[in-house]
């Protein structure tokens, strides 16, 4: 059931997406690069971990506990994509154009196809990975899993924002702003939600008295 509604909710909203990128309210602003990308070269090999975001957003909604948490946690998702594609529509941004062909590698032709470069800023590639990375840390640190696996956690979203940057997907201010709004709607969404959840604390089992 989870991985039906999320390709479900991930299908509205390419539906919207692709909506205001080709319908926006205004002209499109072109977003500046910073120093930091000049230094970052284009990095084709990159590619495989910008598309692991579709595999790791399936992991938040995946960890819920029960199926209130889980539509709590869907309304927030949802609350979080519809933000951004409010900024989308009523200020719409192109990232700069490349100065190389990104086609003739492989995956490239079909990315540029799919996902242009418009609807830049905020990087909802940033937004809603760092939404479920901070989602499924409490998770795993509420049921005490090990440290390893929240630190692959982490390194797995810090591995997708920098992907943005190394295809040239989005410049630094486009994640700087993703991972401001995703921050917004996450942060709110661990006090906002079931109470049996929130209060919901992992503690040992504690040897039956009747074997005593």
């Amino acid at each position: 059931m989870t991985l039906t509604g999320t390709t479900l909710l991930t299908g509205l909203f390419f539906i919207g997406y692709f909506y205001v990128q080709r319908h926006p309210a205004y002209m499109p602003t072109i977003m500046p690069r910073t120093k930091l990308d000049l230094m970052i070269p284009f990095q084709p090999q990159a590619l495989p971990a910008y598309v692991s975001l579709w595999i790791y957003i399936g992991f938040g909604p995946g960890l819920q506990r029960t199926y209130a948490a889980l539509s709590v946690y869907v309304l927030w998702m949802v609350g979080l994509c519809f933000g951004g594609l409010m900024i989308f529509y009523f200020w719409p941004t192109q990232v700069p154009p490349l100065t190389l062909d990104a086609a003739g590698y492989s995956g490239f032709a079909v990315l540029h196809r799919i996902d242009e470069a418009s609807n830049a800023c905020p990087s909802m590639h940033v937004a809603v990975a760092i939404f479920t990375a901070v989602r499924v840390d409490e998770v795993l640190h509420s049921t005490g899993a090990p440290r390893l696996l929240r630190l692959l956690n982490a390194a797995w979203f810090i591995l997708i924002a920098y992907s943005t940057l190394a295809i040239k997907q989005h410049v630094t201010l486009d994640v700087a702003a993703g991972a401001l709004l995703g921050m917004i709607f996450v942060l709110p969404s661990l006090r906002w939600r079931p109470q049996a959840v929130a209060n919901q604390v992992v503690e040992p089992e504690r040897p039956s008295t009747a074997a005593l």
